[in-house]
């Protein structure tokens, strides 16, 4: 416990006071003793002391420059290391903005602790105008897994285990903290303060599924013609990793990863249905969903996409997710690792087996695919089209598996995902189930300070312009983060015309900026490449100097498309084509 002395009374030694403690501390004592070695934040009123305080007590803080990144860089730290991620955010406008990346963690099942200043209780109820006033616990609460406030400084070490546990047990989200600043100054007793700090005893218990529920699941696998696996980033979350890879290698059953479960079995595995993903989910008759939601992203599980007459089994620690879209014939219910230790222990030996004239279907179609995507990859226009500057990326990275991959964007996001394969789990980070943009730079930044590896982060140039001041944060802290932007001047391309010709179009971006010269401002090394060569090189020498630095892709104006492989979620009206200049 860190404390304060009391100030010097003429009163005997039997009525001096004790040794005092004030919020900041409780605050800063709570996370350390449950293992919290990192903040990541943005300081102002009144939560600048508590960041000092962290810091100068051995808490790594690592400081934003928006309170979104910062939140999204805690989210991806939760997915990363299976404990809650912790972002530090002011009153107000600071915390709606941290709110943002709070509300997708929780979407995500990241795990993720807020922990905001907020105004004097007093003034905020009667709304009699406190500076940045707003009751922050009723703003958080229907976008996050659960939202306290702390109202004593007596309940900081109960309100800092509340929120750590319920972020990582059962189903991970984002849980909101509110601590008012007259907590954070309230000064007590620094022996009775200790007495208020806990620390969690198996924050997140094995959730094991009910024996009869494994059997059930075993009979539906046994008997499909076309079993198919599919594996979500809640597989990857379970760092389940080698109980993965036996059941699907001891069983045979083909398998395809959704985006950042890439690489829980490489992408070259033999089993992987990746490249034959259509044919897969439209033949399959048994399907194992593992850490992964009947979502959009998987079309809801619905036809024509999927076959109508497959039967569903689904892992998960959460039963209200079972028959969201499709009825669940075998419902598994438990963490990851445990519904797979109890499948591999009471499966019989040779009991799940996937024919082969299945696995023979899947690999011919994969290696159709994989020929169409070399012949396309073999293309070198110029300019440079998304392709070329994709493949050249995938070549350096491929030569170097530890190094973490971000994206994000439209078909920077769409076409990477397919071009770059991953070989090791957790290397891969995107959009996710929201699909939002802006969580380029905060999760390439958590990663690295996570893990001390290399990060290269492969953004659309609209995307990063979310989050692209950060590039300050990667130099202040000298991080080894390379980001590649593929700059094609616009939102999905940069071609559009305005047909009034008196600005630029919606969609339309400044075609020749130089955001390699954006880092050079910061001290980090830019690289303007116009060809795949540029790009090899640029990226091999950016990895080897270990540094921050950008590499600007000059992209074809005219590549890309609409709104990437999702132009179908575009409703459908009169066409802007269809309307003359002088329409309303």
């Amino acid at each position: 416990m860190t404390t304060a002395s009391a100030p010097e009374t003429t009163a005997g030694v039997a009525d001096a006071p004790g040794e005092l403690t004030d919020g900041y501390h409780l605050v800063v004592d709570a996370l350390k003793l449950n293992d919290v070695e990192t903040i990541y934040g943005l300081v102002g009123i009144p939560i600048t002391d508590l960041a000092r305080l962290a810091q100068a007590s051995g808490i790594r803080y690592i400081g934003f420059r928006h309170e979104s990144n910062a939140g999204h860089a805690a989210a991806a730290a939760g997915f990363l290391t299976k404990k809650p991620g912790v972002c530090l955010t002011v009153s107000a406008p600071g915390f709606l903005n941290g709110l943002v990346a709070l509300a997708n963690a929780t979407t995500n099942c990241f795990p993720m602790v807020q922990i905001s200043g907020s105004s004097e209780r007093h003034i905020v109820d009667l709304q009699q105008g406190d500076y940045e006033e707003m009751d922050q616990l009723a703003a958080a609460k229907p976008f996050v897994k659960a939202a306290y406030r702390v109202s004593r400084v007596e309940d900081i070490g109960r309100g800092i285990a509340r929120a750590l546990r319920t972020a990582i047990s059962g189903r991970p989200g984002g849980v909101y903290l509110d601590i008012p600043a007259a907590v954070l100054g309230s000064i007590m007793d620094a022996e009775e303060g200790a007495k208020t700090l806990s620390r969690l005893v198996d924050p997140a218990p094995r959730q094991l599924p009910a024996p009869e529920a494994v059997d059930r699941a075993i009979e539906i696998l046994a008997a499909a013609e076309k079993p198919l696996v599919v594996l979500g980033k809640g597989a990857a979350y379970a760092q389940a990793d080698e109980q993965i890879r036996e059941f699907i290698e001891s069983t045979g059953i083909p398998y395809v990863p959704m985006s950042m479960a890439k690489g829980l079995l490489p992408d070259d595995h033999p089993q992987s249905a990746a490249t034959a993903r259509s044919l897969a989910l439209r033949g399959a008759d048994a399907v194992m969903l593992i850490g992964a939601r009947l979502n959009w992203l998987l079309n809801h599980g619905e036809a024509p996409q999927w076959n109508p007459d497959a039967k569903f089994i689904q892992v998960d620690i959460e039963p209200k997710e079972l028959d969201s879209n499709q009825p669940i014939a075998a419902p598994l219910v438990g963490d990851v690792g445990s519904v797979l230790d109890a499948l591999l222990e009471r499966a019989k030996p040779g009991q799940i087996a996937a024919p082969a004239g299945w696995r023979d279907e899947l690999a011919a179609r994969s290696a159709q695919n994989v020929a169409k995507m070399a012949k396309r990859l073999q293309d070198n226009p110029h300019p440079m089209a998304f392709m070329g500057a994709l493949k050249a990326v995938r070549d350096v990275v491929h030569e170097r598996p530890e190094i973490y991959i971000v994206n994000e964007g439209a078909n920077a996001l769409d076409i990477a995902r397919n071009v770059i394969d991953m070989q090791v789990p957790r290397h891969r980070l995107d959009s996710g189930t929201w699909g939002v943009m802006g969580i380029g730079m905060g999760y390439a930044i958590a990663a690295a300070v996570e893990t001390g590896a290399p990060v290269v982060a492969v953004e659309g140039d609209s995307a990063f312009g979310f989050s692209g001041m950060e590039l300050e944060t990667i130099c202040r802290y000298k991080l080894p983060v390379v980001t590649v932007i593929m700059n094609n001047g616009g939102v999905y391309r940069g071609d559009d015309v305005n047909p009034l010709g008196n600005a630029p179009s919606p969609t339309t971006l400044m075609l020749n900026a130089r955001h390699d010269q954006m880092i050079e401002a910061f001290g980090g090394k830019g690289y303007h490449a116009t060809t795949p060569a540029e790009v090899t090189a640029a990226l091999t020498e950016a990895l080897a100097t270990g540094g921050p630095a950008l590499i600007d892709c000059v992209i074809d104006p005219s590549a890309g498309t609409e709104s990437g492989h999702i132009a179908h979620l575009n409703p459908k009206g009169i066409t802007v084509g269809n309307i003359s200049p002088t329409q309303h």
